[in-house]
């Protein structure tokens, strides 16, 4: 499998004189090249190299964690706003079948949630062609709001070894991170990220559980 370096800018910010900065180390196995840039203009700190891997979810840690270290714009709100009302338009289709999941986070982050049923076998990284449909109109949304980012994170149920289930996780979420740059959407606006089987919504004890632990998220982060 070709293997790229994922290499990230984020913000090294600080609220009411606590400087923070996220570093990590690098994990040989992610591959895709992206600059996510400063998250929000208001965060005072420096930029800096950050690589992912997989140790407690510490990209959308660092994500988030900027976007909530800075002070969002009277606008930012607003612009959201009309980003989800687009989403839930385009994919209500979809969330009527539960194939999809919208939600409004803390710091005005957009979690989309795309159930198995409609993104991957199982055992495959391979995107199969009922979720091409929703990544279109995915991509089509994100390439008219510019000012937000993305993170890709792919989810396992238990079957299978960690290691392997981290990998097949990781292969999904740049799956639906390369789709989503050959819709047109930047590649500097693009992260992703593998948890395996480390964050269940559900028991692996059985199918349905399992089912709707293999998932994949996007996070949409407002810059």
């Amino acid at each position: 499998m070709k293997q790229r370096l994922l290499i990230f800018s984020v913000v090294c910010f600080f609220v009411v004189s606590l400087t923070g900065c996220a570093t990590n180390t690098t994990h040989e196995n992610t591959k895709k090249g992206a600059g996510i840039g400063a998250l929000v203009g208001a965060v005072s700190g420096a930029i800096v190299g950050y690589q992912n891997d997989h140790s407690g979810g510490a990209l959308r840690g660092a994500l988030i964690g900027g976007a909530a270290g800075g002070a969002l714009g009277a606008g930012t709100g607003a612009y959201m706003d009309k980003q989800q009302t687009e989403f839930e338009q385009q994919l209500a289709n979809e969330q009527a079948q539960h194939q999809i999941e919208i939600e409004r986070q803390e710091n005005e982050i957009l979690k989309l949630t795309m159930s198995s049923e409609v993104s991957f076998d199982f055992n495959s990284a391979s995107i199969k062609s009922t979720f091409q449909s929703p990544l279109n109109k995915i991509a089509d949304i994100m390439s008219r709001y510019p000012q937000t980012n993305i993170v890709v994170v792919g989810h396992t149920d238990n079957v299978g070894s960690d290691q392997y289930n981290l990998e097949l996780s990781l292969r999904r979420a740049n799956a639906v991170a390369d789709y989503l740059i050959l819709r047109g959407v930047a590649t500097a606006r693009m992260g992703t990220e593998g948890r395996g089987e480390m964050e269940p919504i559900a028991s692996n004890d059985n199918v349905v559980g399992r089912a709707q632990n293999r998932r994949v998220e996007i996070f949409v982060v407002p810059n």
